[in-house]
């Protein structure tokens, strides 16, 4: 196996603020929010992804690193990067999930969550175990020098505990300046070190092994700076609409 150079996967570019590098982070949550309270059941999901665009205009974004987008019901399977099936309405019992790239200032802002217009206790359930399962890789690379590889194995048997199929297309990457991908273009599920902070986004992607439907979580690796406690047990998921409600 090749070695990797940790310190040069992992640079940022002169000058890198880390304060400008958290706010494009809050700022790109607070979008998916914004994004999200303006979705209504009857839309098509191409009108929602002209919302999307819009939302991020009028936040200041000055470009993106990548499309950002949006997936209603049955295209939440799709992985990045693939075409949606045209004219998805969103139902009265449905789920849609949203993934942003925006960036401010130079700094690169990521974030993607899933929503869930009903009560089905399965979408429900699946919007849930998607930031579960991303939580508890972030609690497991606090707690122990595990490899970015490392952390995919856990996120997949994970995935597979819970009865969902962990997309591993989606195995997460580097974010901080822009471009970023100038030090490194691959996925974190191929980092044979152990992460730093504020360096490495973790997307999970989960899908239901044989129903059309799937959730999408991501967030950012970070440090001290963490200011939220998980709230979400792997133990205890909820199903009340605290995670996935709309």
């Amino acid at each position: 196996m090749t070695t990797q150079n940790a310190a040069a996967l992992e640079a940022t570019n002169e000058g890198f603020s880390l304060e400008k590098f958290l706010d494009a982070r809050a700022k790109a949550q607070e979008a998916v929010s914004r994004i999200a309270a303006q979705v209504r059941t009857g839309m098509q999901e191409e009108e929602a992804n002209k919302i999307v665009a819009a939302t991020l205009q009028e936040m200041g974004a000055t470009k993106a690193f990548h499309k950002p987008y949006i997936r209603f019901g049955t295209n939440t399977v799709k992985t990045f990067g693939a075409d949606s099936d045209p004219g998805i309405q969103l139902g009265e019992d449905d789920v849609f999930f949203i993934d942003v790239g925006p960036v401010w200032d130079g700094y690169e802002g990521d974030a993607g969550d899933t929503f869930v217009t009903g009560s089905n206790p399965e979408l429900m359930r699946c919007a849930c175990d998607a930031k579960a399962i991303f939580q508890a890789v972030a609690e497991k690379w606090k707690a122990e020098t595990t490899t970015g590889v490392e952390l995919y194995q856990y996120a997949l048997q994970m995935a597979k505990d819970l009865g969902w199929e962990l997309n591993l297309d989606l195995g997460g990457h580097r974010l901080g300046n822009y471009p970023s991908g100038n030090h490194y273009e691959g996925p974190l599920s191929e980092i044979t070190f152990h992460p730093s902070p504020n360096r490495w986004m973790v997307e999970i992607h989960i899908r239901h092994p044989k129903q059309l439907f799937g959730a999408f979580y991501e967030d950012l690796l970070m440090g001290a700076e963490a200011t939220k406690e998980p709230e979400i047990s792997i133990k205890q998921v909820p199903m009340d609409g605290i995670c996935g409600g709309y």
